[in-house]
């Protein structure tokens, strides 16, 4: 994107929380996504590492910060993990655009790609570009690649799964020519979702009460593919005993979706350029047009420049059929959204199986029902059959997983995917390299009794450190369990607890759903705010 291309005129910081910018420029950063984690509702959750580029300033992570959150969303969380350290690593910017990744020794444990983190790790801007896999404690798997600040929550997805840039603008173009009648050309590999585009644009546009009818041209006999697609009259070739209606008279007043169009032969691309100038088709033994009223959807993955070329396919149906052309990104162009469709096609293959409850589970320590190694396997693997091969993968594993309380991987299946990877990515920092921290850390406030805190200087804390009880509990000089003791004690304060349902919806909407200015209106805990307002279903 354009640097000049603004957003809302907000920018998210590190801990994900929108602030105040005027002409905040859009911009690729790097961006960690959650590809593992053994709450699996978090696989997807994203934070954006925008201080790496506007500030030149490293991010810490750890356990309990920062928090992630939602593509598009306002609310987030920290990693939470409990074999996670609170003590945290650090990535700070690298050389042109890469990014160095430092591991103190009391750190979490990191590996990269199987490989073990001493120290610390540098990654060039075209290996962050192409995802890098980070895996905290053997248990969280976070993909380091870039990502844009124009972070968007679609209030619908279309049906199709995914938060990269990618498939995001599919989906805007998508908005773009549903409402149309311009023929569609739909171009990607093998397996991206060509289908599922076409049928969204059926279902978004003016013909969604019409019939939606799907030919793949590259399944259909050389010799009857007329017959198929235009109709044929009875006796028109040996064998026909009646009339045939053919594809396009069956998709009339709908969408005909023409799947492998660069396969149509000869004869058939003249008629197809007939009808798209036209609107009439000739049934195969018929003399008379028959007018149709038919969009035309058609997808491709054969290079028609190529083909034309090589003149095995007409340049005016080429530029007849793509009235609007729309790219599907490649799989391993969006490495990002590989924890979402996987999990995706997990609930479905899970759907009336036992096991589904293993998607849902809360146990903080639990071991993981995805692996963290076989998380690093699917991303780093090249799938060369895209989406369509993740599902069938998805699929043989919880079938070869029944009964069992985390995935198994078949043998086969890793060597398979460890055959066509992606090089483990970054080269190793010496210790000597690995710079000291910036300062010396601040003295520690001295410690005080909690009876030493009157009511008022409690809520002076409180509003000073914007109601994190932790920073509060150090403004104060007191340890953390004493601040809960102090609000549960006090006549000035209320918890989050103690609001009501429609106090705390109706907030919700004044605020437009942004956590802190509630935290501000309300004067409760941000975190336990957070969880009222998941629990009331408020959360989008």
């Amino acid at each position: 994107m354009s640097d000049t291309e603004k957003n809302n005129g907000n920018v998210t910081t590190l801990a994900g929380r929108a602030q105040p910018r005027l002409a905040a420029a859009v911009r690729d950063v790097p961006a960690l996504t959650i590809v593992a984690h053994p709450q699996l509702q978090r696989v997807g959750d994203r934070l954006l590492l925008e201080s790496l580029v506007t500030a030149n300033k490293p991010a810490a992570l750890s356990r309990n910060a920062p928090d992630f959150t939602r593509p598009g969303g306002l609310m987030g969380l920290p990693l939470g993990d409990p074999f996670i350290s609170r003590t945290p690593v650090r990535l700070e910017p690298g050389p042109r655009g890469g990014v160095r990744l430092l591991v103190p020794e009391d750190a979490t444990s990191v590996s990269v790609a199987g490989a073990p983190v001493t120290g610390g790790r540098e990654f060039t801007s075209e290996e962050v570009n192409a995802g890098v896999p980070l895996v905290l404690a053997e248990r969280v798997v976070l993909l380091l690649h870039r990502a844009s600040t124009a972070q968007r929550a679609s209030a619908d997805d279309l049906g199709i799964v995914g938060h990269g840039e990618g498939i995001q603008l599919v989906r805007d173009n998508i908005a773009r020519v549903a409402d149309l009648t311009v023929p569609v050309l739909i171009r990607g590999e093998t397996g991206t979702g060509k289908e599922l585009v076409a049928r969204a644009i059926h279902d978004r546009g003016p013909r969604r009460s019409g019939p939606f009818v799907s030919v793949n041209l590259g399944a259909l006999s050389k010799e009857l593919v007329s017959a198929e697609l235009f109709g044929a009259e009875r006796g028109a070739y040996t064998g026909s005993t009646k009339d045939r209606e053919g594809f396009f008279r069956a998709a009339q007043g709908g969408t005909l979706f023409l799947d492998e169009v660069g396969e149509a032969p000869p004869e058939v691309q003249v008629a197809l350029l007939r009808v798209l100038e036209t609107g009439e088709i000739y049934p195969v033994g018929g003399h008379a047009p028959v007018k149709v009223d038919v969009r035309l959807v058609s997808a491709t993955d054969a290079n028609l420049e190529a083909r034309i070329e090589e003149r095995l396919f007409r340049a005016p149906l080429l530029h007849r059929l793509a009235g609007f052309e729309i790219h599907m990104p490649r799989l391993r162009e969006r490495r990002e959204d590989l924890g979402p469709l996987f999990m995706h096609f997990a609930r479905q293959e899970l759907d009336g199986l036992e096991g589904v409850e293993w998607l849902s589970s809360a146990d903080p320590r639990a071991k993981p029902w995805l692996p963290a190694s076989l998380a690093v396997r699917l991303v780093r693997y090249s799938w060369p059959g895209n989406v369509r091969q993740l599902r069938n993968i998805v699929r043989q594993l919880i079938i070869g997983s029944r009964g069992l309380p985390h995935l198994r991987v078949d043998p086969r299946l890793e060597q398979t995917l460890d055959a066509d990877a992606l090089p483990v990515p970054g080269s190793a920092l010496s210790v000597e390299a690995v710079p000291a921290p910036d300062a010396e850390p601040e003295a520690k406030p001295q410690r005080r009794k909690p009876s030493e805190v009157s009511e008022q200087e409690l809520l002076e804390a409180l509003r000073a450190c914007s109601w994190d009880l932790k920073a509060t509990a150090d403004w104060l000089g007191i340890p953390r369990p004493s601040v809960y003791v102090l609000i549960d004690r006090s006549s000035l304060l209320r918890t989050a607890r103690d609001l009501s349902p429609e106090e705390i919806t109706r907030c919700y909407h004044e605020c437009a759903g942004d956590l802190d200015k509630m935290v501000q209106r309300l004067e409760v805990s941000k975190r336990a705010l957070q969880r009222r307002v998941r629990e009331l279903g408020l959360e989008r």
